[in-house]
Order: structure tokens, then C-alpha cells, then sequence
């Protein structure tokens, strides 16, 4: 897009007279109209025009001239019906202006205090916000020189329940990781939250992995105002133990509501994972990992790794070997099978010193133990030695930090600039 080097700030044209083509007045700026547009500079379709006690549209395609001076149309007459906004339109004084916004580069909220418009060969567009706060001097305000940031640069919460599909369809937030994501959701307020799941519901993969990265509360919370199918929905692309975690959260009287609801193959291990106490290594283990007979080739393990995508990639790190009658024999890193001859069995790279732990282990002697041995992951067995699950290195992360350390107040203050 060729843009020009002529701009103005949205406070420097509201409440501004707005005139015919003869210098008459006609009404007041109240607002302009802009349209989303996937990976560009939303349009600028349209104004708001304050005349008498209606507000009515005009096309920017009649606008003469718009100046910090002056806003001017090309013809002596507007349509004065009443201005009913259409799908996928945006205010930016209503919407924008003053409300807040998600920083995609630095994974927080920011207020919009001015929205930057810029000339292009098709009109105007918006191309900058303005994350710095006003300063009060005296009677009045000043806002001080600075630079205004790149708008793509920005997701805006619009709220507007009739846009929604528009703006789902041309909102970045799917490139951030689940985390981030989670991350923004927990410090929303509810018309936010409602705004962002409807973006993560789009994509029921990227929702399961989002939901996964909640904390407790934020998680118990949002699945308190869902029925038990849309739960269990969610629930059901998630990984088991995830899973588990959350009907463990879920109010007594409906966690086998929800629990009847999921797959098959996913209720019978998340029934047996909450057979185990969540302060123990059957607690905290999943149940994704790859075992193959201590007979197979290099190839082959690297073969059963490929084709696992739909495991966790953090259960892909170690290879497990068993003994013809199915107990655990050795362990492989990812990075031993690699740079070993293919042809070569598993048997003869494996290291058949294996560090275990039994699913009633203190979650505190897991993390240690997993510490003290370097470990990134350690499997979990029963007494008679067959894997049962996994214990990856980040779920040993959240286990031993503090609950509450995604909620410091340097990662998730709405930011600005004095």
C-alpha cells in the first residue's frame, strides 16, 4: 500500500465542525467509520455526523476535505436518517478511543488515547495508535510530542456483538502461542473474555490448547458458564491429564456429566488418571509417550516419532525400550537415536539405568529427583515395572514454581508512557 505523508489525529477532527461544499455548517464529527482488513490498514468508509438531535452517516467517498482545520464534504445535502452501524464496521471513537487494546508484540493491554489517520490513493486510513497517556496541566490537557506505533502493531477489542464475525476473520490473535493467549484472557474483563474466546472458539484446536494453559480459576470459572456438552467438547481435544485436571476443578455434581460425554478412549484414561491423588507423580504424569521393543531398530524409533503427531512434542524426547514381556528395558534420547547409525537396534544405544518414579511419589521428590538427574522427562511405572505415563520436564515446571507466579504484576499491568 502506498501511503502519503499526509496525517492527522482522530482529537485533532472530533466534535469539529462539519461542512458543505459551500462552507455551510451542517453538523458536528461525532465519530468515523472504519473496516477491518486481513494484514492491511483498515479503510476509512465513512462519518458520523452530530446534526441536530440525529446522528447520520456520510460516505467518505463525499468527503472534500479533512484537515485539523477543517472537515468538508463535496455537495450541499446528507441523507438524514438515522445512522444504524452495518456488520463488520468499526467506530473509532466509540470503539476505539480510550479503550483498550492488545500490545501483540509485548503480550499485554494498552489504552488507545489517539488513533493516527493517514492519506493513501483509495482515502484515509488507519495506520497509528497512540498508547501514551495524557497529561493534565492546569485548565486543560496537553498531549505531549511522541511517536504513534504501527496499528498492526495492535488486535482492538470492539465489543460490537454484529461485528464479530468480521473481526474474527481478520484478528491476529491465533499467531500468538496458547500461553500468551492465556495470558491476555486471564487479565480481561468480561466483555474482553467474551471477545477473545469467540476469536480461540474458531479454532477448536487452538481453544483446547488455550483452555490447557489457564490457570485453575480462570479455567473453572469460564467452564462454569458452559453447559456440560460444550465442556466436554473443549475437554475432549485437550491432553488427558489436562483433562483430568479440569473435572477435578469442576463443581462434584457435574464431573460425571461431563466426564460420560468425552470420547471413549479419552473418559477410560482420564478415569484412571483421576484415580490418582494430584500431588503425586500419577497426578502429574500424562500419558503420552512412545515404547517400542528393546529389538527395534534406530529406524524405527524415529519412524514412531514422525508418525506421533498427535502426541505433546514434550513426550517425544525420550525413546522407551521393553523386554518381550512388556516391562520397561532402556531409554533413548531424541538426540542419541539421531546421530546413531539407523540400522542399529535400540537395545544398543539404550541406557538401561533408567530413572523411574511409582505413581504414589511426592510430587516434591519427582521435581528433585528430575532436577538432580537432569531429567527431561521421567517415566512412571507400576510395581512391576510396565510405563503408565510421563512426567515432562514443564509439568514438573508448573509443579514447583508458585501458583501464582503468572500473575506478577510486571508481566500483566496495562502499560503507557507518561
Amino acid at each position: 500500500m502506498n501511503v502519503a505523508t499526509q496525517t492527522l489525529s482522530l482529537s485533532t477532527i472530533l466534535r469539529h465542525p462539519v461542512t458543505d461544499s459551500e462552507g455551510l455548517r451542517m453538523g458536528t464529527l461525532a465519530d468515523v467509520i472504519i473496516r477491518l482488513r486481513p494484514d492491511d490498514y483498515p479503510l476509512v468508509t465513512g462519518l458520523v455526523v452530530a446534526v441536530g438531535g440525529a446522528h447520520v452517516f456520510v460516505s467518505a467517498a463525499d468527503l472534500a476535505a479533512l484537515t485539523p482545520e477543517r472537515v468538508e464534504l463535496g455537495n450541499t445535502s446528507v441523507n438524514l436518517g438515522e445512522f444504524h452501524r452495518r456488520e463488520g464496521e468499526v467506530l473509532l471513537s466509540n470503539d476505539v478511543l480510550g479503550h483498550r487494546l492488545i500490545d501483540l508484540a509485548r503480550i499485554t493491554f494498552v489504552k488507545a488515547y489517539d488513533v493516527q489517520l493517514t492519506q493513501v490513493l483509495d482515502g484515509w486510513a488507519v495506520t497509528g495508535i497512540d498508547v501514551h497517556r495524557r497529561r493534565w496541566l492546569g485548565l486543560g490537557t496537553r498531549h505531549s510530542a511522541h511517536q504513534t506505533r504501527d496499528w498492526l502493531d495492535f488486535e482492538p477489542l470492539i465489543g460490537h456483538a454484529e461485528s464479530a464475525r468480521v473481526r474474527q476473520a481478520t484478528g491476529r490473535l491465533p499467531e500468538l502461542k496458547p500461553a500468551q493467549i492465556a495470558d491476555i484472557i486471564e487479565e480481561a474483563n468480561d466483555n474482553e473474555q467474551d471477545e477473545l474466546l469467540a476469536q480461540v472458539h474458531a479454532d477448536p484446536e487452538l481453544e483446547a490448547d488455550v483452555f490447557e494453559e489457564l490457570d485453575e480459576d480462570s479455567q473453572s470459572e469460564l467452564f462454569r458458564d458452559r453447559s456440560d456438552a460444550e465442556v466436554a467438547e473443549v475437554l475432549g481435544r485437550m491432553q488427558a491429564d489436562d483433562a483430568a485436571d479440569a473435572i477435578m476443578d469442576l463443581a462434584q455434581e457435574r464431573r460425571s456429566s461431563v466426564l460420560s460425554r468425552l470420547p471413549e478412549a479419552q473418559r477410560d484414561t482420564v478415569q484412571r488418571l483421576l484415580g490418582y491423588h494430584d500431588l503425586t507423580a500419577g497426578g502429574l504424569m500424562g500419558t503420552d509417550f512412545i515404547a517400542l521393543p528393546a529389538t527395534a531398530t534406530v529406524a524405527d524409533g524415529l519412524a514412531a516419532v514422525r508418525a506421533a503427531s498427535a502426541l505433546q512434542p514434550q513426550a517425544l524426547v525420550m525413546l522407551y525400550t521393553l523386554n518381550p514381556d512388556g516391562t520397561l528395558d532402556g531409554v533413548v534420547s531424541l538426540v542419541q537415536a539421531v546421530q546413531a547409525p539407523a540400522e542399529q537396534r535400540l537395545a544398543d544405544v539404550a541406557d538401561t539405568d533408567v530413572v523411574v518414579a511409582s505413581p504414589t511419589d511426592d510430587v516434591v521428590d519427582v521435581t528433585t529427583r528430575m532436577a538432580d538427574f537432569n531429567l527431561l522427562a521421567l517415566p512412571v511405572v507400576s510395581e512391576d515395572r510396565r510405563i503408565i505415563g510421563l512426567i515432562t520436564v514443564d509439568d514438573a515446571l508448573e509443579a514447583a514454581i508458585p501458583e501464582d507466579w503468572s500473575r506478577r504484576e510486571s508481566n500483566h499491568r496495562e502499560t503507557g508512557s507518561e
